[in-house]
């Protein structure tokens, strides 16, 4: 009887152990709402407003999809490939992105996906790929950063449909090329450059090639090699209220539409 007492109680103590278990990897691998980065952080932590991560690369497989990643105060927080619906917004704080020889951010979320950076500095140090380059997703959002340094400020190359990109008050200086739009499948491209600064860019302040469509408003392209270039049936329109001179060759929009 005492065997057979000891072996039920055996039993339990391999029960609640599991359970424990169990719950402390649930727990492990819960994703939250919102995320917080740090200067001073760590990716061993949670990611949490008191333990915040390191990375933008640490906070984002800690967060959950159409979350938040929030910059808690000044850092470099290093280049980070997207896959999913998600923001990442620093108010008012320094928040780096310093990658030299390699992409910033990529964007290569499902099709159904929004992604928004907000108030970012990205730095390629003359040697970077793209700052942030756009393969997929529905609508991407870039708003108050600043992208130098890089081969292209920003690429946007989709092989699928991809809704819409808004660029807004935003500098893209001192790369190779500025915004460069180039699908690389038969798919629509549809960009808003909305009071952008695209300025002493080596090559080309923006470039749409092949089936984009790019609209600027309120925006400025001067001390660029070529200010706006529209290859192989690109498209840029303009509302007829951008700043496009001193460049080394201008450019032109191929249409322009007066504001309602």
């Amino acid at each position: 009887m005492n065997a057979f007492i000891a072996g039920k109680s055996l039993a339990a103590k391999l029960i609640a152990a599991a359970v424990v278990m169990a719950l402390t990897c649930s727990g492990a691998n819960a994703q939250a709402t919102r995320t917080w980065v740090s200067g001073v952080g760590d990716d061993a932590n949670p990611c949490s407003r008191t333990a915040p991560c390191k990375t933008f690369a640490g906070a984002i497989s800690k967060t959950a999809t159409g979350g938040e990643i929030s910059v808690l105060d000044p850092g470099g927080f290093g280049g980070v490939t997207i896959t999913k619906s998600i923001s990442i917004i620093a108010e008012d704080v320094e928040a780096g992105v310093l990658v030299p020889s390699v992409n910033g951010i990529i964007i290569n979320a499902t099709a159904t996906s929004n992604v928004t950076l907000k108030g970012l500095d990205i730095d390629g140090v003359g040697t970077g790929l793209s700052g942030v380059r756009i393969l997929q997703a529905r609508n991407v959002s870039i708003e108050d950063c600043s992208i130098r340094n890089f081969a292209n400020g920003v690429s946007i190359a989709p092989g699928a449909a991809i809704a819409r990109v808004v660029i807004k008050d935003s500098l893209i200086e001192k790369n190779t090329n500025g915004v460069v739009v180039k699908p690389t499948a038969a798919v629509s491209a549809r960009v808003e450059l909305d009071r952008v600064h695209s300025i002493f860019n080596q090559n080309g302040g923006l470039i749409a090639d092949g089936t984009a469509i790019v609209r600027i408003n309120q925006s400025v392209f001067t001390f660029n090699g070529l200010g706006l270039s529209a290859l192989n049936g690109g498209s840029i329109i303009s509302f007829g209220n951008n700043v496009i001179e001193n460049n080394t060759a201008n450019g032109a929009p191929t249409s322009t539409i007066s504001l309602q």
